[in-house]
């Protein structure tokens, strides 16, 4: 009975924060290639704000949703009963450690283990919130292994613009203002791809996607 009552309150509380974050955010949802409910994927974004995963799960279609996984920081979303209930019944994160001094599981070996139970993933590769001048992080490498060891699943690049105005860092009261989301094309791996060849690859999918007006020096 608490199981059911717990399902129905996550379900409760996903479309109450679906619907507020629509509110707020005004999203502009850009496809280049419509999210295929058949194929398992890694969503990768640039990262400005903790509701980055949040507007990219309610982005997805309801199909596709459903079957997809932020990948998240634990220490941020394990902290409290309420982020728990959050992260865990409503939006069915993948909660990641941080750091490495604290790991009893490999992030890599996570992720493989929720591809291999039939999840897709979004992820963030720079790593941490974006808060520099620059318009992306060095991207780490963990991509790279998840695509060698999972050589068929897609990888769609994700661009946010402007949700770091949103929810600034340090902000309780979220400023109304409209985001966009562009999904590229997906791609996979190469049977010869080298790590550089991946990485490059992938930042350049990126890239390719953030406002004209700006540009990577």
């Amino acid at each position: 009975m608490k199981s059911v009552l717990r399902k129905i309150s996550a379900r409760i509380a996903g479309t109450a924060i679906s619907a507020f974050a629509r509110v707020v955010t005004s999203p502009r949802i850009i496809f280049q290639s419509y999210p295929s409910k058949d194929r398992q994927t890694v969503y990768f974004a640039n990262h400005t704000s903790n509701g980055d995963a949040v507007l990219i799960w309610i982005s997805l279609p309801a199909q596709v949703r459903r079957k997809t996984r932020p990948v998240a920081a634990a220490d941020y979303w394990l902290t409290s009963s309420l982020r728990r209930f959050i992260g865990r019944d409503v939006f069915n994160i993948l909660p990641i450690e941080r750091h490495a001094e604290g790991r009893t599981t490999d992030p890599i070996e996570q992720m493989q283990m929720a591809i291999d139970d039939g999840s897709s993933l979004i992820v963030f590769p720079e790593g941490r919130r974006n808060e520099t001048d620059d318009i992306l992080l060095p991207l780490k490498p963990g991509i790279f292994h998840l695509a060698r060891s999972q050589g068929d699943i897609d990888f769609v690049p994700v661009w946010i613009d402007n949700l770091s105005g949103v929810m600034p860092r340090g902000e309780v009261i979220p400023v109304p203002l409209i985001c966009t989301l562009t999904f590229g094309e997906a791609f996979q791996i190469g049977p010869i791809d080298t790590k550089e060849d991946f990485m490059g690859r992938a930042r350049s999918a990126l890239l390719d996607l953030a406002p004209t007006q700006e540009t990577d020096t």
